[in-house]
């Protein structure tokens, strides 16, 4: 599985496929962090009169996959804490990507675990939501994300890409990154931006295409 590509690279190249696989609002914790692998889906709802549990699916997660949390976007109680931080990093867990928001950042920063979500807020999960779903269908934005699909994230976000079209997206984000060094060594070359950007088309990279 190709680990370089960007998820600029990949971004455009699910644009030009109309494969929604952004996921909006959702950045790195700190920079530096990437992340690939396959996804373990967690999904969590609101608790209700019988309560329940933030989860201990940490137990059932090989390592090398990416963790992807859904709370619904929610940012006002964490579903991430110190203690999975250090369990994931102790178990070989890619990384941890989270429609909601994390604490204990500190931590996180200390063990080298990278994290990407919403936003970052003290207030406990515990008594506020549960889990209830793992392994099922996660739907973020208009991206619907199945496990096991690949996710990707850097410094710019984060990006799922459907398992069964990977290697085409990887051809065509390859393909991307082709053309835009070609457009760099053109203007280093003397070239004006307009005139690279034309002689390499770039005005249509990103443009949906119809494929057989």
């Amino acid at each position: 599985m190709r680990t370089d590509l960007s998820t600029a690279s990949i971004s455009d190249a699910l644009d030009s496929l109309g494969i929604p696989g952004q996921l909006h609002g959702i950045g790195a914790l700190g920079r530096g962090q990437r992340a690939v692998g396959p996804v373990f889906t967690v999904t969590y709802e609101p608790v209700g009169e019988t309560g329940g549990t933030v989860g201990d699916f940490l137990d059932d997660v090989p390592a090398g996959m990416v963790m992807l949390i859904d709370n619904a976007g929610r940012t006002d109680c964490t579903v991430w804490g110190g203690i999975m931080s250090e369990t994931a990093h102790a178990r070989g867990i890619a990384g941890t990507v989270i429609n909601g928001t994390c604490r204990d950042v500190a931590v996180a920063t200390a063990v080298g675990y990278p994290i990407w979500s919403a936003s970052r807020f003290m207030r406990t999960g515990k008594d506020r939501v549960r889990v209830s779903a793992v392994q099922a269908p996660v739907t973020i934005g208009r991206a619907v994300i199945d496990p096991g699909d690949v996710l990707v994230a850097d410094d710019d976000g984060a990006v799922v890409v459907p398992a069964a079209r990977w290697d085409e997206v990887v051809d065509i984000a390859q393909h991307v990154d082709r053309t835009e060094q070609a457009i760099v060594e053109a203007v280093r070359g003397g070239a004006t931006l307009a005139e690279a950007r034309a002689a390499h088309g770039y005005h249509s990279l990103q443009s949906q295409k119809e494929r057989s």
